[in-house]
């Protein structure tokens, strides 16, 4: 059994840990120790888990630990993942027992999690820390960047480019053969038919960019 620990403890960070118990009665392989959370005092208990301390605690254990990041802004994922620079940290990628992966060329970076009903197809490359909440779909031949955070029942058609720290809301649609620019925000229910620049918030059917962000 692997020692492993989730960095926040908020919501999803508890879904994660619900996760965790679903790979573990199928193939018993993760002994979770607690939550990393910056927010909360070390010590606090999370549903019968401790916080074992904030994000810093990390660089002071001794021993292999594996880390998942339950944190959807991608922007903040990043930077609390890159204060961690202890050689004994690996980030295993978590998929739930129930989604349907291709056989044929599919490529996942490490610390990634795909939650409960998801469908990944074929000839997919996706990154490193990227979240696929519940029943998100991927289709072939699309390539997904580092940190992406992809809300419940996302479709992602097939032939995207989705560049890296994007983040797409509950129910979004992206349609085939588009690409995503880097840090850009999909709203909620937005349908996607256009290719969207770097550093926007696109929302509605169709989906528009409405801001620039910083």
């Amino acid at each position: 059994m692997k020692d492993i620990a989730i960095i926040g403890a908020g919501g999803f960070g508890r879904e994660v840990k619900m996760l965790l118990d679903q790979i573990n009665l199928v193939n018993p392989q993760f002994n979770f120790l607690g939550y990393y959370d910056d927010g909360i005092s070390p010590g606090t208990l999370v549903n019968n888990y401790p916080v074992l301390g904030g994000i810093e605690a990390i660089n002071t254990v001794n021993q292999p630990l594996g880390i998942v990041a339950a944190i959807g802004l991608p922007s903040l994922k990043k930077k609390l993942l890159a204060k961690i620079n202890n050689p004994q940290i690996n980030y295993p990628t978590l998929i739930h027992p129930n989604v349907i992966i291709g056989v044929d060329d599919v490529n996942i970076g490490e610390g990634t999690i795909i939650c409960a009903g998801g469908l990944i197809t074929v000839n997919i490359k996706i990154g490193a820390h990227v979240i696929f909440n519940l029943c998100c779909t991927v289709g072939h031949d699309t390539v997904i960047g580092d940190y992406c955070s992809f809300m419940p029942s996302v479709n992602v058609s097939g032939e995207v480019v989705i560049e890296e720290e994007v983040y797409v809301g509950t129910g979004a649609k992206i349609i085939n053969q588009l690409t995503i620019g880097t840090k850009t925000i999909v709203g909620a229910g937005a349908v996607v038919y256009k290719s969207l620049p770097a550093n926007c918030t696109a929302v509605g059917i169709p989906a528009k960019a409405v801001k620039f962000n910083d």
